[in-house]
């Protein structure tokens, strides 16, 4: 009878603590996704070199967007790039996709200074592609919100500039 009462008590334990820790998990964030909410449905890249490698591999550009959480500047692009259907396709279909929170050691992509948010094009031969430009005279490769047009266009001149160049 000892035994049996023991057997019970160790089993009500057993159900009560993964109970709790089910609990606990639940309360945790989910975990951060490597798109860190530029867009879901978009294969990331995790690394630099990772992303010139893959371009490299399928003939397609590199996109790189450097950015950083606390930054209003980056959550409002972050916003709008993430809603619009258009950016969101051809980031999923045409592009090697990269977003970054600190610096990479290539200062080809901080021609002109290290800001954010800062979006910069490397075509397949590996090139960083420093004529493809927002609006800015002083951050050349900032884009705001309202930039979006701009953005698409210059996506699309990724594209165009290594198809006349392969």
């Amino acid at each position: 009878m000892m035994l049996h009462s023991a057997l019970g008590l160790c089993l009500l334990l057993v159900t009560v603590s993964s109970n709790l820790a089910i609990a606990i998990k639940k309360e945790k964030r989910p975990p951060q996704t490597l798109s860190r909410g530029w867009g879901d449905d978009i294969t990331w890249v995790q690394t630099y070199e990772e992303g010139l490698f893959y371009a490299q591999k399928s003939k397609k550009p590199l996109m790189v967007i450097h950015h950083l959480q606390d930054c209003q500047y980056s959550q409002a692009l972050k916003k709008v790039f993430a809603q619009n259907e258009e950016i969101q396709e051809m980031a999923q279909n045409k592009f090697i996709m990269l977003n970054l929170m600190h610096e990479t050691t290539d200062k080809n992509l901080s021609p002109d200074g290290q800001y954010v948010p800062r979006i910069m094009f490397v075509d397949p031969s590996l090139t960083v592609r420093a004529d493809i430009t927002g609006r800015y005279s002083n951050r050349l490769y900032t884009y705001e919100p309202r930039d979006v047009p701009l953005l698409i266009e210059n996506m699309k001149k990724a594209l165009r500039l290594i198809q006349s160049e392969l």
